[in-house]
């Protein structure tokens, strides 16, 4: 009897969970049709507006001195005496050191004596030469005459070219003499050591000090560093999106915490023909000038360089960016009948919260807040402070240039 009961219930069941879902159904299918739901979506609008917009990026990166080199002996010797510190500026070829050159003078007064004696070797072998030649050519005349024997000319020609030899042995002393002289001056003068360069400025500053005095002093032991502050070398690191953007010649604003709020002017001057693979970035190189020295190397910069600037552009929020079935583009508001109207768009130039609109033309208020919730059609309502429309003039230049966005 339960069974004959039970079975009827179960029907009853199934029939109205089917009617329910197929009420579900069919009352979905006629909501799409419909289009934007009727309920009201609350945002909020601004004005598109007229103006320039730029295309600025911000790279950060380091200063480097444009050259840098290191001050170092060619001779090895005690230092008698340090010139410079660290911080001092020095010019082309001034002496910043002095080594111990008493040992150096020595061999120089050496070797001077020993050129005085080859040169006195060589008067010597000098006057020898002049008199055999006279001796030679007195045997000669004795010979025409049958006055001197042949053996006596053979002779007088022997003790000749002996002498012609000894002279020019002579001389080539003298002249070894003199090498070893020039060569012991030279060796000496390396015991004043130099800062020298050819060119750039003629004064440069010391960066580094790396001994003291009283150091025994290996040839090539670093004794300070050379830096050229003027101008310096802001280095970046490029993105592989940018990369294509940045030129030689274009004028970049470096900024650094060291001196808020102040600008300096540099200009690229190298741009590598590589991004390093594990960072996919490129070395780009801007030449800052730097005459008041306010600038020093290892300063952690921030270098703004405008890729583009279009004027008299259309701009509107970021924010009121959307995506319709694959579509970018912006909600106008119709402020009259409180609807909001989807128009697709091709954008421009994005710089910080703004965002170039380069086609359609549109103008009027745009949809900045709540668009995630429309479609095209879709009622809204507005806070009591929004816009109107007379409040709107879509020919109005904005006079405030757009600000860049750091990359």
């Amino acid at each position: 009897m339960k069974k004959k009961l039970l079975l009827p219930i179960v029907i009853v069941i199934v029939v109205l969970v089917g009617l329910r879902l197929y009420k579900g159904i069919v009352g979905s299918n006629n909501k799409k049709d419909r289009g934007p739901s009727s309920v009201p979506v609350a945002v909020e609008i601004k004005p598109i507006q007229k103006g320039e917009i730029h295309d600025i990026a911000v790279f950060t990166g380091s200063l480097e001195p444009r050259a840098q080199f290191v001050v170092a002996p060619k001779v090895a010797g005690w230092l008698k005496q340090l010139l410079v510190d660290v911080g001092d500026m020095v010019e082309r070829d001034q002496v910043i050191a002095l080594l111990d050159d008493e040992e150096f003078a020595q061999q120089l007064e050496q070797d001077r004596a020993e050129l005085e004696v080859a040169k006195a070797n060589a008067e010597n072998s000098a006057s020898d030469l002049e008199i055999a030649r006279r001796e030679y050519e007195r045997a000669k005349t004795l010979r025409e005459k049958q006055i001197a024997s042949a053996s006596e000319l053979d002779e007088s020609e022997a003790v000749f070219n002996a002498s012609q030899t000894k002279y020019k042995v002579s001389l080539a002393q003298v002249a070894q003499k003199e090498a070893a002289l020039k060569a012991a001056e030279v060796r000496l003068s390396y015991t004043k050591v130099r800062a020298f360069w050819e060119e750039g400025e003629q004064t440069r500053v010391v960066g580094e000090r790396y001994i003291d005095e009283g150091t025994l002093l290996q040839v090539n032991q670093p004794i300070v560093s050379i830096l050229e502050n003027n101008p310096l070398t802001g280095v970046v690191y490029v993105i592989e999106r940018d990369y294509p953007k940045v030129k030689i010649g274009q004028e970049a604003v470096i900024t650094t915490d060291a001196y808020p709020g102040r600008k300096f002017t540099g200009e690229i001057v190298r741009i590598a023909p590589l991004l390093i693979e594990s960072s996919r970035q490129a070395r780009v190189e801007i030449e800052v000038p730097n005459p008041d020295h306010f600038l020093k190397p290892g300063m952690f910069v921030r270098s703004q360089v405008e890729f583009a600037r279009h004027e008299n552009a259309t701009i509107v929020p970021f924010a009121s960016l959307v995506k319709r079935n694959d579509k970018e583009g912006i909600f106008i508001a119709d402020v009259q009948n409180l609807k909001a109207a989807f128009v697709p768009v091709t954008t421009g130039i994005t710089s910080g919260e703004m965002v170039e609109i380069i086609e359609p033309a549109v103008s009027g208020l745009v949809v900045t807040m709540g668009n995630h919730l429309l479609e095209d059609g879709s009622k809204i309502t507005l806070p009591q402070n929004a816009a109107k429309p007379q409040d709107v003039d879509s020919n109005a230049t904005s006079t405030d240039a757009i600000p860049g966005v750091p990359r």
